[in-house]
């Protein structure tokens, strides 16, 4: 029988995982996955588990992350109308990328909001509190990139 304080410690939450990312200075991939094997990865999205999910239906799935000097996680998003998701401040260096490509988002970066329609990509630096929220009344569907600075985040 498991001990329930061990299967917490050992599943950590979204949150917990990006900030711990964030303190080693490595991408959440780099918590999660061995090196890659081959030259070219084709991942499919049901293929990776969701890192967080909402209480309506709304998910983040890491996708990869490139390596290289400064890596790129790709993430993907779907946000349920009203349903958000609030991210701490990442280390400094960080860039992150929204596309939508289905509904539309409000992005809140250091508490001033910004919409973003099917079509349209937004960049913001990553070191101010940002929230991703889904707006109108259909699902948003978006691709997020985290671009990592280089340095020891390409340790990872």
């Amino acid at each position: 029988m498991e001990h329930p304080d061990l299967v917490a410690v050992g599943n950590p939450n979204f949150a917990t995982l990006v900030r711990l990312a964030d303190t080693l200075g490595v991408s959440v991939s780099a918590l999660m996955e061995g090196p890659a094997e081959d030259r070219v990865r084709v991942v499919s999205a049901d293929a990776v588990m969701p890192l967080w999910a909402g209480e309506r239906g709304s998910e983040a799935r890491l996708m990869l992350t490139t390596t290289g000097p400064a890596p790129v996680e790709v993430w993907r998003w779907r946000l349920q109308p009203g349903e958000e998701y609030p991210s701490h401040p990442h280390q400094a260096g960080v860039v992150e990328t929204v596309s939508v490509t289905s509904g539309r988002m409000t992005l809140v970066v250091d508490g001033a909001e910004h919409p973003v329609h099917a079509g349209q990509t937004a960049a913001f630096d990553g070191d101010a509190p940002h929230t991703y929220r889904g707006a109108g009344d259909e699902p948003c569907h978006l691709i997020m990139t985290v671009h990592l600075p280089p340095g020891p985040a390409a340790a990872g």
